[in-house]
């Protein structure tokens, strides 16, 4: 699903998580799939240039050989393995293992799906329910995305992490998510955070999130130049006008 959905899900997986754990561990989990493998993708260019850019996005992405073996569990839990030897944080340890596993889980909905069970099987565990069209570049990604069950798959998330208002109030984060996590006392102290600031970089992901949701709804549905042709379709395994992956 899209990184939108990702950032919105660590808050709904804070919230639901019944030991301690770091929120922002989560959150570094639920991106940590994708952080260094999105970019060859859709390709980096310099005007006309092409610097990176996978040959078939989808087998780069989540296959194997390619950077597939990221999307499954048994990398979230090597992950969280080397952040508990380094930072000695239980908190930390279990939230990139929750986050990680649950980038990968949720992946599994669109066509292509995910190595779920990798070492020990390359097979992709996949749900089909929206079209995997990176090979169509960002903005024909987002257009096929935002026109079929994927956006719908957003809004759902959106209306998730609406459904806890408490999770964004002041008194949750300074109740609740601070003591879980020593890394904001030490943020604090290393850059001399107000309340103010601290309470706003908690918050910063969701609002950044829910407006990646929004705006690229409004643009492939309103904005979109191919918008008469790449039509809402929210058929399973849509829309049909792509040649999904």
């Amino acid at each position: 699903m899209s990184w939108a959905a990702h950032e919105l899900e660590s808050y709904v997986l804070f919230r639901h998580v019944r030991t301690k754990v770091s929120y922002l561990a989560i959150l570094v989990g639920c991106l940590l799939p994708d952080m260094f493998t999105k970019v060859p993708v859709y390709g980096l260019h310099i005007g006309d240039m092409t610097l990176i850019k996978a040959s078939e996005p989808w087998k780069y992405h989540r296959g194997w050989p390619g950077v597939g073996f990221t999307h499954s569990p048994m990398w979230a839990a090597l992950a969280a393995l080397v952040v508990l030897a380094i930072t000695r944080n239980r908190g930390w340890g279990v939230g990139i293992l929750v986050g990680g596993a649950a980038h990968a889980l949720t992946d599994c909905f669109d066509s292509v799906g995910t190595m779920l069970f990798f070492p020990f099987t390359t097979d992709h565990v996949t749900l089909g329910m929206w079209a995997y069209s990176a090979q169509e570049g960002r903005y024909g990604d987002a257009a096929s995305y935002y026109s079929g069950f994927g956006g719908l798959w957003d809004l759902l998330w959106l209306g998730i992490a609406l459904g806890g208002p408490a999770a964004l109030s002041r008194s949750y984060f300074f109740e609740v998510v601070v003591p879980a996590d020593p890394a904001w006392g030490w943020l604090r102290r290393k850059f001399r955070l107000t309340d103010a600031t601290m309470v706003a970089a908690y918050r910063a992901f969701f609002i950044y999130g829910s407006c990646r949701v929004v705006a690229w709804m409004l643009w492939a549905r309103l904005l979109n130049p191919k918008r008469s042709t790449q039509t809402f379709n929210p058929v399973w395994g849509g829309p049909q006008w792509v040649e999904k992956a």
